[in-house]
């Protein structure tokens, strides 16, 4: 299995395909520069212990169809439209997920949310009802998941109006180890992408003892 991710050499890119190839699941990392995907991957390459999946750094279109059918799309909100624009014939019979967050660009622990009322929606109104958009992985820590050493701490929320990409979405984030759960359809994203700068004050706050805090759902106890 090949997935590939859009903006793979940004933090949160960097470290879901570390993440993905140590669990076994080859990542086509992509990037407007196909030479700077294939450097970090190279590097990345190097941090994997053995018995990993391969990370192969492309341009992003090349990234794109690489992919068996799941495409992780990992780029800052300024960059989301026009990178989706630059893909979306090679996304045809495959599925988008989605992990953008509209922060603000003057305070990173606001969201500015688009018309269409988060980046999910705003992903799946741009690439029509024919190519599934599905909302994940908002939560994480980057610097958690560049760090091999580390378990992820959170779990995860999937959202999307197709239940059947819902499903394998889940299924490929609990090949990190970690608990996904289905948060029902794309207009959830609203409420997971919000959840993201109040994470980041959290973590950045003096008040607190600790950072890169993740969300879980617990289970009661009786």
């Amino acid at each position: 299995m090949t997935i590939a991710i859009i903006g793979g050499t940004g933090p949160q890119g960097q470290g879901l395909a570390l993440r993905f190839a140590k669990a076994g699941v080859a990542v086509a990392l992509g990037s407007r520069d196909g030479g700077r995907a294939k450097q970090i991957a190279e590097t990345l390459n190097e941090k994997l212990p053995e018995g990993s999946a391969e990370i192969l750094g492309l341009e992003n279109n090349l990234a794109t169809q690489a992919a068996d059918e799941l495409v992780i799309l990992a780029v800052p909100f300024s960059a989301h439209n026009v990178t989706l624009e630059g893909i979306k014939p090679d996304l045809v019979g495959k599925v988008l997920v989605d992990i953008v967050v509209p922060l603000s660009a003057t305070d990173p622990k606001l969201v500015d949310m688009p018309p269409e009322g988060s980046a999910t929606e705003a992903a799946q109104a741009l690439l029509g009802k024919e190519i599934p958009v599905i909302g994940a992985l908002h939560n994480v820590s980057a610097t958690t998941l560049n760090n091999l050493e580390w378990d992820i701490n959170c779990d995860i929320l999937v959202c999307g109006n197709s239940l059947d990409a819902r499903k394998k979405v889940m299924a490929l984030c609990n090949r990190l180890g970690v608990q996904s759960y289905n948060a029902g359809p794309a207009q959830s994203a609203r409420c997971i992408e919000a959840m993201t700068p109040i994470l980041i004050r959290i973590n950045i706050s003096k008040a607190v003892p600790f950072s890169h805090a993740g969300m879980k759902i617990w289970a009661p106890e009786h």
